[in-house]
């Protein structure tokens, strides 16, 4: 029986610095903590309106980025949506590779998002060092970088890096 225990905790540990070496090179590219979110002025797919970095002031926000072919993304985005729809954080997501305002829309519908979404400009994805999809990063109430991550995230894993 010890044995048996000493083995599952060998087992849990190694798989948890397997998992940490891992999350940690696929980040090593990503803007940095404390440094201020890059300026962004961008199109809302809903009505067009602009929305900038400034509007998020005074609001800890998840800005998440997307591609409308990315499966990944198909399944982590409506852990996201559920948090903002019932309050739990602040939420915007921005589409940075799509072929056509259409298949971004298609997107949005078939998942039923609610969170605002945005399109993405030539230099956003750049500015952003985005080189995976889904990428995200947690800007604080004034506007820099609080965390960040690359890949599918469960409502757990947003909570805990939103707040």
């Amino acid at each position: 029986m010890k044995l048996k225990i000493k083995s599952i905790i060998s087992n849990i540990l190694f798989f948890s610095v397997i998992f940490f070496v891992i999350t940690t090179f696929q980040q090593r590219n990503l803007l940095s903590n404390d440094q201020p979110a890059p300026y962004f002025n961008l199109e809302t797919l809903e009505t067009g309106e602009r929305v900038s970095i400034k509007s998020l002031q005074n609001q800890q926000t998840v800005v998440y980025f997307f591609a409308p072919w990315c499966t990944v993304c198909k399944l982590s985005m409506p852990n996201l949506d559920k948090l903002a729809k019932n309050g739990s954080i602040n939420a915007i997501a921005i589409a940075a590779d799509y072929e056509s305002k259409q298949q971004v829309e298609a997107f949005v519908d078939e998942l039923s998002l609610s969170m605002p979404v945005l399109l993405a400009d030539s230099h956003t994805a750049s500015n952003y060092k985005i080189a995976a999809f889904p990428t995200y990063y947690v800007i604080s109430e004034d506007l820099k970088i609080i965390a960040k991550s690359m890949g599918y995230s469960t409502e757990l894993g947003l909570r805990a890096r939103s707040f």
